[in-house]
């Protein structure tokens, strides 16, 4: 049950997790159900690397969300959309959400009654951002009773979905309440706000854009079109630049590893994330999402540990080969799939997880990708100014609000250009030389002479689809995205415009061990997942938890 989630959900997690959680809940705090000796300070730090972690690949949501959003491959569940409750995706993101708000709640407490208003309104802010994120992925979860320990609630309800949301948005107000307060503050945050060093202006701009972005997920239930026109009247007052974007840094390996959890896979002794054949084909332009345009993102998204030049053979044959390319599909039967391929699969690169820059140069087999091959200082991007901008082009699509969807599409795709290259200098530092993408101006013009040709519902696909494409190693929201939207277009082995006769088909030119125009049998176990199961270790403690869900069937509300 949550209530001991000091102990139960953080031991649990620290099997597993490399972060300082398990040390911190167990050595410092002496009362674990009441650790008001902590300084807000101190919990500020923890929290906010808790809540990046349980959204990260490798340590959180987007390990398994990154597949069912066809950016990953994996030989795991989520392969099938089969994550269950005591999946680590689930377990681990469960407990390392509620451990952040149960700190997040003593930071609100102490610094209000310690007059640290500027660190309580922080905590507003970044409660409210998360609790929506957990609605969003799972629907019903203790809200109202939960950490309410002192007031005799041992085993907290699960609050219905649609009752949390109207509460969150007061919540985000109580918190730019508090930042404003003009009464003197003893202290105020600094370096220990890991997202903006204590810039309050800042976090009054991403308390606002989170606003932006529950509104337009809740648009098809409810009328939003006055908020949302309040709201971008002063965009000013929102994330209007993108070093302004809501982020979670990460740092190089240290005297404590704060790298990406993503970057994991350079140093794995089996690479778990597979990068998908499905977003690969839609970045080069062989898909017919976007027929005959390569992305110009492709080596900063994506490293091929396989030299472009002369491409040397893989130790195994390979299910999916595109020259340096190699990857396997999701829901394959193939005779190849589960091949060892560890330092030849393709994997995530500088940009989602801090890796490597792919320069062609490859670091062939028996090499492989080492910690040496970047930095892993990627942040987790919560919300950045690319994503604001694809916002409002949804919300002008889909007619809430009046205005230019072409302009702001514009505008967003160029803001995810910059975006790359801001990351890259300013976060990532990376050894190697790394060329600057720069405006990417051919590339949009392409995107933008289809949009023109587009009907309405294409014109949204598209939108959604640069979305998809910017937000690449932060799925949590992509998730959202193709559940509220219906896009991007994601890869379905029953299509048979996609897997005719249920078999899919590498590039002709692929794999050099077998028949090159062999085609690869694929089929889906299980229907997309509408949102993920409850924590099982939360069902078998809380007596008040719900029967499991069926994640198949089990809509959010903002679904009508």
């Amino acid at each position: 049950m949550i209530r001991n989630k000091k102990f139960i959900y953080f031991l649990t997690a620290g099997l597993f997790l490399l972060g300082s959680g398990c040390k911190k809940y167990l050595n410092v705090n002496k009362n674990l159900n009441d650790p008001t000796a902590v300084p807000v300070s101190t919990l500020l730090t923890s929290s906010q690397k808790d809540i990046g972690n349980a959204m990260a690949m490798s340590t959180g949501l987007s390990g398994g969300l990154s597949v069912y959003m066809h950016q990953a491959c994996t030989r795991g569940n989520a392969d099938g959309y089969g994550i269950k409750g005591d999946n680590f995706t689930v377990e681990n993101a469960w407990a390392l959400f509620y451990g952040a708000i149960t700190d997040l709640d003593v930071i609100i407490s102490q610094a209000t009654a310690e007059g640290r208003f500027k660190y309580a309104g922080i905590a507003k802010i970044m409660k409210a951002y998360t609790f929506s994120v957990m609605v969003d992925t799972w629907g019903d979860i203790p809200f109202s009773e939960f950490n309410q320990f002192k007031g005799g609630v041992k085993q907290p309800k699960f609050d219905d979905d649609a009752a949390i949301y109207p509460q969150l948005f007061t919540m985000i107000d109580a918190g730019v309440a508090d930042i404003n307060n003009p009464a003197p503050n003893p202290t105020v945050p600094a370096n220990d706000d890991l997202v903006y060093n204590g810039n309050t202006a800042r976090w009054i701009k991403a308390a606002n854009t989170i606003k932006l972005k529950l509104y337009t997920q809740i648009r098809r239930v409810q009328n939003v079109t006055a908020a949302v026109t309040n709201l971008l009247a002063t965009p000013a007052n929102l994330i209007n630049a993108t070093n302004e974007s809501f982020l979670m840094p990460y740092g190089p390996l240290g005297t404590s590893d704060d790298r990406n959890p993503g970057f994991s896979d350079y140093t794995a002794s089996q690479r778990g994330q597979n990068v998908s054949p499905w977003f690969y084909e839609i970045m080069k332009g062989i898909n017919p999402v976007f027929s005959g345009i390569t992305d110009p993102r492709m080596p900063y998204y994506i490293y091929n540990q396989l030299s472009i030049v002369n491409p040397p053979t893989p130790p195994n044959a390979t299910e999916y080969r595109d020259g340096p390319f190699v990857t396997l599909y999701f829901g394959s039967l193939g005779p190849n799939r589960n091949g060892a391929q560890q330092n030849a699969y393709s994997m995530f690169g500088i940009y989602p997880v801090g890796g490597r820059y792919d320069d062609g140069l490859g670091q062939p087999a028996p090499a492989g990708a080492t910690s040496a091959s970047g930095t892993g200082a990627a942040p987790y991007r919560f919300i950045t100014y690319a994503d604001r901008l694809f916002l409002e082009a949804e919300l002008i699509n889909t007619g809430v609000i009046a205005g230019d969807a072409r302009a702001v599409l514009s505008a967003a795709m160029s803001a995810a250009m910059v975006q790359v290259d801001y990351v890259i200098t300013t976060y990532v530092k990376p050894t190697q030389t790394v060329p600057a993408l720069g405006a990417g101006t051919s590339y949009i013009n392409s995107i933008l002479a289809l949009y023109d040709a587009g009907s309405t519902a294409k014109k949204l696909e598209y939108i959604m689809t640069q979305k998809w494409l910017s937000s690449v190693g932060s799925n949590v929201d992509q998730y959202t995205d193709y559940r509220r939207t219906g896009y991007p277009v994601l890869f379905d082995p029953r299509d048979p415009l996609m897997a005719p006769g249920g078999r899919a088909q590498p590039p002709l030119t692929g794999n050099p061990l077998v028949n090159p125009q062999a085609s690869v049998p694929v089929a889906l176990s299980k229907n997309f997942a509408e949102s993920l199961p409850w924590s099982q270790t939360e069902k078998e403690l809380n007596a008040n938890a719900p029967a499991q869900k069926v994640p198949e069937n089990y809509k959010i509300f903002w679904k009508p």
